[in-house]
């Protein structure tokens, strides 16, 4: 499955809730699931970003849609990047001449 890496930061609604942060990121883990997505990680973070989050998705369609999905409830932003791993990178490199 593809791998995305979310980078997001919090809303004025999502950091005046912040004491539900935790509570948040276990429905939105929950979530995923009826997106054909799986969130497998997520750390809340210091710096730029308030948390990254390591997704896996059926494919672009269903990491697009669970993104909106959850950007819908107003409380992150994100921007999210496909990932790749070894595998997958070196499938890229054989092609190139």
């Amino acid at each position: 499955m593809p791998t995305y890496i979310a980078l997001s930061t919090f809303t004025d609604q999502g950091i005046r809730n912040v004491k539900d942060t935790t509570k948040r990121a276990a429905a939105v883990k929950e979530l995923a699931k009826k997106f054909g997505t799986n969130m497998s990680q997520i750390y809340w973070t210091m710096g730029h970003y308030d948390l990254v989050t390591i997704i896996e998705a059926e494919d672009e369609q269903a990491a697009l849609t669970f993104a909106m999905a959850v950007g819908s409830a107003g409380n992150i932003r994100t921007h999210t990047l496909r990932a790749f791993n070894a595998e997958e990178m070196s499938a890229v490199l054989d092609k190139m001449p």
